[in-house]
């Protein structure tokens, strides 16, 4: 190709124009891949720390009602040791 006539540079430079848009498509997809595989693997995160602060709430939940029971069993064995108190003296 002859790139001192007129048409031979616009033929280059239009090659060529179509080669760097062809490039910063490429670019431009490979980046927002990326992006998205990034994004899932945080989402992915997120939902498995939501799954154990679930967990963690529910074994929470389970360790409160059995102190709540041990306290009120203790509270009612006072109560009754008081009374036999009351009753000796």
């Amino acid at each position: 190709m002859d790139t001192t006539t007129w048409p031979g540079t616009v033929l280059i430079l239009g090659l060529s124009l179509l080669a760097l848009i062809l490039i910063i498509g490429t670019a431009a997809t490979v980046l927002e891949s990326r992006k998205l595989k990034m994004s899932a693997a945080v989402q992915e995160d997120l939902h498995r720390l939501v799954r154990r602060y679930e967990q963690l709430s529910e074994n929470t939940l389970d360790t409160q009602k059995r102190m709540s029971n041990d306290l009120s069993e203790l509270r009612s064995r006072a109560a009754s040791i008081e009374q036999i108190l009351r009753t000796v003296e």
